[in-house]
């Protein structure tokens, strides 16, 4: 019979304890707790993120069943859905939305050296959103018309490993742009932005800071061409022009000179026009980094699939942001795992194996190491 760690237990490991304790002293996540701490509650949010448990309910049967083994994977409380249900409610989100900062730090830390398709030595960011739908009836905190009602996860993703650097949930009557006026921009570092965010008073922020941005134009910019420079038309370029704006109100929000790229995509029928402020790199460059924002939209495709951030075991807003939370840090932990480990170089993707994997075996006890079961199983 083999006395290893189960699979769940060795993922447990990587959570770093002293940092988790310290956001929940922070905001005193245990006070007048006696048997069900901030962390059984993490580790059983995050069984269920890894596991695709559905309800409370179903959280509650899965890990009463094998009792027995529920502290050899670091759950020293009694494991009740009212319990969990209460614990979702009251304890503060912001635990873990500081937990979560924690590993985001040590992630991009270990990606910090990958290489880009694009050979750019800066920090480059890709801005954008997504929407989760609610049941209004069950959620009329989320209310933004009378027949709907959802969360906007705003985040700005370092493209070097995918990891969500800054995540702010807001309500979906909150446009994006003002995103924006969330961020700290760093000097020298790219922002990727599609046409929503294309506000001149913002974007100058950003230049004022030395910080660069590609953004895409919308078709009501006015504008006065200064020159123009030569570029290779058969990769899809169509003009490189240096300008400065004449809008009424575009005039003092920029008074600096952009840059202004036109692309046109021939497998999509598609012309493309980008502002940037960068006059260093080549046309084709800032085109390429566009293409590069293309990663935010797999991350968050990539998120509603595989995390449990459609489906919520609590009603009230401090729940569905602990749910969140949790979710956003069980994906960075397992990005964590894959670096640290040295998985890049196997066929397959860790993320995808290790929740397709964790479901049938997560609570077993494994011969294997912890790297050899994540690529053991059949995805």
């Amino acid at each position: 019979m083999n006395s290893g760690k189960m699979v769940f237990s060795q993922i447990m490991d990587f959570l770093p304890i002293y940092e988790f304790k310290k956001c929940v002293k922070r905001y005193q996540g245990n006070y007048k707790v006696r048997n069900f701490s901030c962390l059984d509650q993490f580790i059983c949010m995050a069984f269920a993120q890894l596991t695709f448990r559905e309800s409370l309910r179903d959280i509650e049967a899965c890990l009463r069943s094998m009792k027995n083994k529920l502290y050899h994977i670091g759950i020293r409380g009694n494991v009740s859905r009212s319990t969990l249900a209460d614990a979702n409610n009251t304890r503060d989100c912001l635990i873990y939305a500081d937990f979560a900062q924690v590993l985001i730090h040590r992630a991009r830390c270990l990606y910090s050296k990958d290489d880009l398709s694009i050979n750019l030595k800066e920090t480059v960011y890709a801005l954008d959103s997504t929407t989760i739908e609610l049941c209004l009836s069950l959620f009329p905190w989320a209310s933004y018309c009378k027949k709907q009602a959802g969360i906007k996860l705003n985040t700005l993703l370092d493209l070097r490993g995918s990891i969500p650097s800054v995540v702010d949930i807001t309500s979906v009557k909150n446009h994006d742009v003002n995103f924006i006026d969330f961020l700290i921009p760093e000097p020298g570092s790219f922002y990727i932005m599609d046409r929503a965010y294309l506000s001149f008073k913002r974007l100058y922020s950003l230049n004022q800071a030395h910080s660069f941005f590609v953004v895409r134009s919308k078709k009501n910019i006015h504008y006065k061409r200064l020159y123009s420079h030569n570029v290779d038309r058969s990769t899809g370029l169509r003009c490189d022009q240096t300008i400065v704006l004449t809008g009424k109100y575009s005039t003092n929000d920029y008074p600096d000179k952009l840059r202004k790229i036109v692309f046109y995509d021939k497998d999509n029928n598609n012309r493309l026009t980008f502002f940037t402020n960068n006059f260093m790199l080549s046309a084709q460059t800032i085109a390429d980094l566009y293409k590069q924002r293309w990663k935010i939209e797999l991350f968050f495709k990539w998120i509603k699939q595989h995390l449990r951030i459609k489906k919520f075991f609590g009603i009230s807003k401090n729940a569905v942001k602990t749910q969140i939370w949790i979710a956003i840090s069980v994906y960075v932990l397992i990005a964590i795992i894959k670096k640290q480990l040295k998985l890049g170089n196997y066929s397959g993707t860790l993320y995808s194996v290790a929740i397709k994997g964790l479901p049938a075996m997560a609570l077993e006890r494994t011969p294997m190491g912890l790297t050899e079961f994540f690529f053991a199983v059949d995805i």
